[in-house]
């Protein structure tokens, strides 16, 4: 079975993860998209907008940053996802993993590396940052 693509959708607070998130989902690519979306705080005002608005599959994590606290919790995710897959249980082509705006990448990549079970089903193709223009020398 081929491996499946994981995106990892990172960025400072307010810089456009969850708008760029939503254009994704809504194109006419004819991509079936998993989305593992982490919220930091008791809000999760990002997936009540995606929702709201599309009929994916969209797995939250809420208890913390999938940089450190939980990255047991997003092994678990991507296992989970994977044998429901094989199963039949849930069909899509690609994961979507939207970090909140306080995480490093690195050790959520680092995730696809590090565990043999997860690098058998899944391969990073991406790592999008984005930045408010506006704000990014402040940021930086």
């Amino acid at each position: 079975m081929a491996l499946i693509p994981v995106t990892i959708l990172t960025g400072f607070l307010g810089s456009g993860k969850t708008t760029l998130l939503k254009r994704v989902l809504h194109e006419s690519h004819g991509m079936k998209i998993a989305v593992i979306e982490n919220e930091f705080g008791e809000e999760n005002i990002d997936t009540d907008i995606l929702k709201t608005e599309s009929k994916e599959q969209i797995l939250q994590m809420s208890n913390g940053c999938i940089c450190c606290t939980i990255r047991e919790d997003l092994r678990e995710a991507l296992q989970l996802l994977a044998a429901k897959r094989r199963k039949g249980l849930v069909d899509f082509d690609r994961i979507v993993i939207e970090t909140t705006g306080l995480a490093d990448p690195g050790p959520v990549a680092q995730t696809f590396f590090m565990d043999d079970e997860i690098a058998e089903s899944y391969l990073i193709d991406s790592i999008i940052t984005l930045v408010d223009a506006k704000h990014a020398n402040q940021q930086l």
